[in-house]
């Protein structure tokens, strides 16, 4: 930019100055223009060589600058027509205005003139509604000397009940009440006024006696409507007279409301009373009607089985009224009226609010169970709201629940509490007379098939089997619940019975020598029975319970099946402790000299062996094939316990031979004890009695060197075998240098094999006992 151009610019701004002075933003606006031209000259011609492009910008620049005055003035001369347009409505109204205002004068002046007229009028208006009034009065004279006598005569109609003559008289007293009020009305109408307040009360007095005629019909109105029922089987006359009285006050209360709605000027007012809807009285009279028949039920008259009792009675009652209501009262009404379906609603309102009154009361399980029977299953079958006669009728109206969703749980909640504490108490009567009978002085009872039982099982499953079956006759959910609760119950039971099976196998060793429990161990086998008893019960219990009642009970599930195990394992374990009580005099015989000779031990330890596997016959199976196995393996422990005692080592190889072959008859003996067991399916993957065979091979063998490869063996067949176990039998065998002892102790150290998955240990239950110290004195080396 050259210094004439910016020289040009500074003069531009100099003439703006006087436009500046008139509009003070004006100079503002060029300020901030100029100084916003400036900083983009400054910027585009930085350089010399973009003076160059001058022209262009000064081209595009004036371009722009034209076509900005163009739309500038386009924009002005809009605004002028605008403003012209507008300046000449003003000049046409002000022009009419002129003439409204004239004419407004002329009327004024010609309304001052006619005032003077009407004052000459008002005179004969007087003596007009003077006139008016004189012969309102003399056409009603004769109704007003007859207004008496008319309610003297209705009172005697609607006294002896002659409803429709009483409400014919009482439509005339009432149709000359609205003539005489509609002529006052009209009277102080024409006289330029409101009908005055001493005027109306004059009326109503004289015509007092109408309203309390009104009254007393409806009293008598609705004292037929409310003993309809009652009627309708006698004389249904009565009951028809009150709705067609019904139907005319309907008709009345519409025409007067027609009449009302009229033109302004020639709408009647209503009259006293009016509108009085006495079609929607009768049917709330009809509800009240139903009502009085559960108001009059008393707390103590439906408690207990009377409850049912009471429910029965009303469903008879409702369904013989509902038969008068089909076949009498619905052909003396219009069929409008929908009587049948006005009692349904009217009945099942009533019968809501009742029942749930009956379920706030402190109900036993009895009773909850009769109310959710007539609730559930009764209201709505055939033999009363599913009749087939009122299916149509019930499709048209819309009834709801008896009781909500809300009261139906807390009904169903109250129902199995109230069930789990007869069964609680059930319970613990049942376990009390088990445990006097573990008392009795004779053996338990027989099944038929001889296995030992008492009255414990029995009772407690016929218990929850009924509660089981009551349940479901009101619904799947509430069995599963009832379901439920048992398994609680008999769960904690069997808690029980475990404790008291402890409890008595102390207070037996306590009197042990008095021999005071003579059948502890029949009573024993018994309650292994009542466990396998009780085990079929609870399966059968779970599996009537549906699938998808597993998550709707935020307790921990019960698990009666766990309790019954630790029952049965505790049974078994006093069984077995019998069983080692009984072989006890005879086990400190075993593997002694004398009993190398004469093997006395052993015929005694078999007959008792063989008397208690007969009493686990009477035990119901599995558990009559578990007792058998656990006396196997007692029995086996024991004998391999006496062995580990060290009461014979042998002294040569002729005290080996005899102490295996020994060893071996009386494996053959035990086996001959417990030759049923393997018919029986149930052998266990570890033979006990296999082992005694093993040991006796062991001691049997000649030769010591073999020791190692014989000690291999029986390691990897019962790895839980230790090193002080094999030790005993080296020690027993008596020609072990310590050398072969060394090697055969460090063979089985390092070949020690884990336990296998399902293997019982048995020489873990065998403990070896500590060796014993010898006596040495102080002076002497020991040897």
């Amino acid at each position: 930019m050259s210094a004439s151009d910016l020289k040009n610019g500074g003069d531009e701004l100099e003439d703006a100055v006087p436009v500046a002075k008139v509009w003070p933003e004006v100079e503002r606006a060029e300020c901030l223009a100029r100084g916003a031209a400036l900083k983009w000259a400054s910027c585009v011609f930085c350089r010399p060589e973009h003076l160059e492009r001058l022209s262009q910008y000064r081209k595009r620049e004036s371009q722009r600058t034209s076509s900005i005055h163009t739309r500038l003035k386009s924009m002005v001369q809009s605004y002028l027509e605008g403003v012209g347009w507008g300046l000449q409505q003003l000049r046409e109204a002000r022009v009419e205005l002129r003439e409204v205002s004239h004419t407004l004068k002329k009327a004024g002046l010609e309304s001052s003139r006619n005032a003077e007229g009407v004052k000459s009028l008002e005179r004969l208006r007087e003596v007009f509604v003077s006139h008016r009034q004189l012969l309102a009065a003399v056409s009603n004279l004769p109704r007003l000397y007859s207004v008496r006598s008319m309610v003297l005569e209705t009172e005697r109609l609607v006294e002896s009940r002659r409803l429709l003559e009483a409400h014919a008289r009482l439509m005339d007293l009432e149709h000359w009440q609205d003539d005489i009020l509609w002529q006052l009305h009209g009277a102080a109408g024409m006289a330029g006024s409101a009908l005055s307040a001493e005027d109306q009360e004059l009326v109503a007095k004289y015509f007092s006696g109408v309203g309390q005629l009104v009254d007393a019909l409806g009293k008598e109105l609705w004292a037929v409507v409310s003993s309809a029922l009652a009627l309708a089987q006698q004389n249904p006359t009565p009951f028809v007279s009150a709705v067609r009285i019904v139907e005319r006050e309907e008709a009345l209360d519409r025409a007067l409301l027609e009449e009302r709605g009229g033109p302004r000027g020639t709408s009647r007012p209503l009259p006293p009373g009016r509108p009085r809807c006495w079609r929607a009285c009768f049917f709330q009279v009809l509800e009240e009607a139903v009502s009085a028949r559960f108001r009059s039920v008393s707390y103590l008259h439906t408690r207990g089985p009377g409850l049912a009792g009471h429910l029965s009675a009303l469903q008879h009652g409702i369904m013989a009224d509902l038969a008068t209501v089909r076949h009498l009262l619905e052909h003396c009404v219009p069929p409008r009226y929908r009587l049948t379906g006005a009692y349904l609603k009217a009945s099942h309102r009533c019968l809501h609010a009742h029942l749930a009154q009956v379920s706030s009361w402190d109900l036993e399980s009895g009773e909850i169970f009769a109310v959710l029977n007539w609730v559930l299953h009764i209201y709505n079958s055939p033999d009363m709201m599913g009749h087939p006669a009122l299916v149509t009728e019930m499709e048209k109206v819309e009834l709801g629940p008896l009781i909500s969703t809300e009261g139906l749980e807390q009904l169903q909640n109250k129902y199995v509490q109230s069930v789990r504490k007869s069964v609680s108490e059930w319970m613990h009567k049942a376990l009390q007379v088990e445990l006097q009978d573990w008392q009795r002085d004779q053996e338990p009872d027989t099944d038929h098939e001889g296995f030992y039982q008492t009255s414990l099982p029995t009772i407690i499953t016929q218990m929850l089997e009924e509660n089981a079956r009551v349940a479901r006759m009101i619904g799947e959910s509430l069995r599963d619940q009832t379901i439920q609760m048992g398994l609680y119950e008999m769960e904690n039971l069997l808690n029980r019975f475990r404790e008291a099976l402890v409890e008595f196998g102390k207070e037996h060793r306590r009197d042990l020598s008095n021999n005071k429990n003579k059948f502890y161990f029949h009573y024993l086998l018994a309650s292994i029975s009542n466990c396998i008893i009780l085990k079929k019960s609870t399966e059968s219990l779970q599996k009537q319970q549906s699938s998808r009642s597993a998550g709707q009970f935020s307790r921990t599930p019960p698990n009666p099946l766990a309790a019954l195990d630790r029952a049965v394992r505790r049974a078994c374990c006093l069984v077995m402790d019998q069983l080692l009580l009984d072989l006890q005099p005879f086990l400190p015989g075993l593997l002694t000299r004398s009993w190398l000779v004469q093997g006395d031990p052993t015929p005694k330890l078999c007959r008792v062996l063989e008397r208690h596997l007969e009493m686990h016959g009477r035990v119901r199976p599995p558990c009559r094939q578990r007792l058998q196995e656990e006396a196997q393996w007692l029995t086996v422990v024991e004998y391999v316990r006496a062995l580990m005692q060290k009461r014979l080592v042998c002294r040569s190889a002729e005290e080996r031979r005899q102490l295996a072959q020994q060893m071996v008859q009386d494996d053959q003996q035990f086996r001959e004890i417990l030759h049923g067991l393997e018919g029986e399916g149930s052998v266990p993957e570890v033979n006990p009695l296999s082992l005694l065979p093993v040991l006796a091979d062991f001691i049997r063998l000649k030769d010591p060197g073999m020791l190692t490869l014989e000690v291999s063996g029986l390691a990897a067949k019962y790895p839980d075998i230790s090193e002080e176990h094999v030790s005993v039998l080296l020690d027993i065998r008596g020609d072990v240098s310590r050398d072969m002892r060394g090697a055969v102790l460090d063979l089985l150290e390092q070949s020690a094999p884990p336990l296998p998955a399902g293997y019982r240990p048995i020489f873990t239950d065998i403990l070896v006992p500590p060796p014993t110290m010898a006596f040495c004195l102080p002076t002497t080396k020991c040897a």
